[in-house]
């Protein structure tokens, strides 16, 4: 017994259009009407242009008579276009330890703050060990401490909550930090 073949997504055009009639759109927008396929074939020959059907799901199928070759091109830079204006997410992360040395604390303040300034999420996670989990508000003000000292290029979008053994922060950076930070680069460069 014969399944036939996959069923295609591609959008059907002249001959392929197997209905009896179709809702005929012209080239210009214009509703034409129901028509029989033989009519709309023919009305897409005379004008040199291809029957293409636009809603396949429709009672009757909708087909416009347009130029395809043109209208690929165009939906393929339409998809290209939404694809350049996409943004991609990405959630860098930063440990610290409660008992953090100062220095190590600028150094990693300095790495929360370059991961911000080029647009990325931080998930900062303090790691309690041993007795240090009985004393969660060290970790809870390092947090506040270090929001508070990149609170110009993030914000906290999810506030400090207690996860087993680690303490977990989301910063995200403001919405023109990206803009903001390259604006002043080039301003120091141009000097």
């Amino acid at each position: 017994m014969d399944q036939g073949g996959p069923i295609s997504s591609d959008t059907r055009i002249n001959e392929r259009i197997r209905v009896p009639e179709v809702r005929l759109v012209g080239p210009n927008g214009e509703q034409v009407g129901i028509v029989r396929i033989e009519d709309a074939l023919r009305l897409a020959q005379e004008a040199d242009l291809d029957l293409v059907e636009v809603a396949p799901q429709a009672r009757p199928p909708v087909a416009k008579l347009m130029d395809y070759g043109k209208f690929k091109y165009e939906s393929a830079q339409k998809a290209r276009e939404s694809r350049r204006n996409q943004q991609l997410t990405v959630i860098k992360e930063q440990k610290l330890r409660p008992k953090i040395d100062p220095h190590d604390y600028e150094t990693k303040k300095g790495h929360v703050s370059r991961f911000l300034e080029a647009g990325n999420k931080v998930k900062v996670t303090i790691m309690f060990r041993g007795r240090e989990q009985s004393r969660p508000e060290l970790g809870f003000r390092l947090l506040q401490r270090l929001a508070d000292d990149v609170a110009e290029l993030g914000f906290i979008e999810s506030k400090p909550k207690q996860d087993g053994r680690n303490m977990i922060m989301v910063l995200a950076p403001h919405k023109n930090a990206k803009a903001k930070s390259k604006a002043t680069k080039d301003a120091g460069e141009g000097s």
